[in-house]
């Protein structure tokens, strides 16, 4: 059997999650915690590729001995996220395990994902939320709020969401199906809220920045419709921060759930 495990982090100092060569990352800790825990090395393969600086309220990744399809241990399942959490930085914490089949892949059976991107919209910046949110000082009113939450409704569906990818990114479908997207307010804190099958490169901050072209008015909420026709990454919004982005919920069937 394979440990799933479920992980917050601030990404702030990671150079996203996936191991590189050039700085430290979330993989390359679990990586480490995980020999340090059980003996041995292992394998952490994860349910995305969370980029530099975007954090996760919920990242779920599967364990196993190196090259190996399960985990041999005889720490009882529920003692492991302490104890992992024990030789992790203070920045990632393991929150949750189970044992799941040898089949089992953390990114493939993913049924839909969930991002938050946080928009701290008030002229003196929140030293509190430095790095957790894109600071966008620019009063929005309640009238671009309003157009704001037209064109996030216009994200949902099955499109072709290559005007909301990365250029130069290589992928061999740019079809998505956003199943949720709403903007939301809590005081002076704006939260666009997405869920889909899968995202593409930089898709939700490309989003992000979009809904605040369309609180600019440099574009109106129904041009999304043709923006994403397009498929010209040139006609949507800037790509927003990496510090507003956060993974908030990964869904897998429901056996499979911590």
């Amino acid at each position: 059997m394979k440990l799933l495990i479920t992980v917050r982090y601030v990404g702030t100092r990671y150079c996203g999650y996936q191991v590189q060569p050039n700085g430290p990352t979330v993989q390359a800790a679990l990586c480490a915690a995980a020999e340090a825990l059980f003996g041995f090395p292992c394998d952490i393969v994860g349910c995305s590729r969370t980029d530099s600086g975007v954090h996760a309220e919920c990242f779920c990744a599967t364990i196993s001995r190196r090259g190996e399809d399960y985990l041999p241990t005889n720490v009882p399942v529920e003692r492991i996220p302490r104890a992992l959490c024990r030789h992790l930085p203070e920045d990632i914490a393991v929150w949750g395990a189970k044992w799941v089949p040898p089949s089992f892949h953390a990114r493939y059976d993913v049924l839909e994902k969930v991002y938050t991107y946080r928009i701290w919209n008030r002229h003196e910046r929140d030293p509190f939320l430095a790095d957790r949110a894109w600071h966008y000082p620019c009063p929005i009113s309640d009238a671009q709020f309003s157009a704001m939450r037209d064109a996030a409704q216009r994200y949902v569906g099955e499109h072709d969401f290559a005007a909301f990818m990365a250029q130069g990114s290589s992928v061999t479908s740019t079809v998505r199906t956003v199943t949720a997207a709403s903007v939301e307010r809590q005081g002076d804190l704006i939260l666009f809220r997405v869920a889909a099958n899968g995202f593409l490169y930089n898709m939700v901050r490309i989003m992000a920045g979009t809904l605040i072209a369309v609180a600019e008015g440099k574009i109106a909420p129904d041009e999304i419709d043709d923006i994403l026709c397009s498929r010209d990454r040139n006609r949507a919004g800037i790509t927003a921060p990496a510090c507003g982005l956060c993974l908030s919920q990964v869904v897998y069937s429901p056996e499979f759930c911590i």
